[in-house]
């Protein structure tokens, strides 16, 4: 998508599947924490539904519209982690994972390696004449 596109201007357009269906409409906009690029949004998909959060990349503008290239079910079924609070590296990780996404992750979830095993020198066991 865009990144060049005021956030604030995706608010209250509809949303589309990649087979054209209505998703909803996007009721807010989530930021990257570090580069302030616009991410995720969150879409109401229906009157007593709840929001449920896309991918803004590789999602794309067509018109007044927001194209999802994800099939509906597979957008209701995303993590439900509610709207108005801030995403969590781990609830971000798990949408990643939902939508099948690759994600350069940030290097807390890059444990460093255990140190290489060391020899073990036992020395000389009791009852070992050798």
């Amino acid at each position: 998508m865009q990144t060049d596109i005021d956030p604030r201007s995706l608010i209250g357009r509809k949303a589309f599947d990649r087979n054209g269906s209505k998703i909803g409409t996007i009721d807010e906009v989530y930021l990257d924490d570090a580069t302030g690029v616009p991410e995720w949004a969150a879409v109401r998909t229906g009157l007593f539904s709840r929001d449920a959060f896309v991918p803004l990349e590789p999602s794309e503008l067509v018109g007044d519209a927001l194209r999802v290239p994800f099939d509906r079910s597979l957008i209701k079924d995303a993590p439900d982690f509610g709207v108005g609070r801030h995403l969590s590296p781990e609830q971000e990780l798990q949408l990643y994972h939902h939508y099948g996404l690759d994600v350069t992750l940030p290097s807390e979830f890059h444990p460093s390696p255990p140190p290489p095993e060391q020899p073990r020198d036992f020395g000389r066991l009791a009852g070992d004449d050798g």
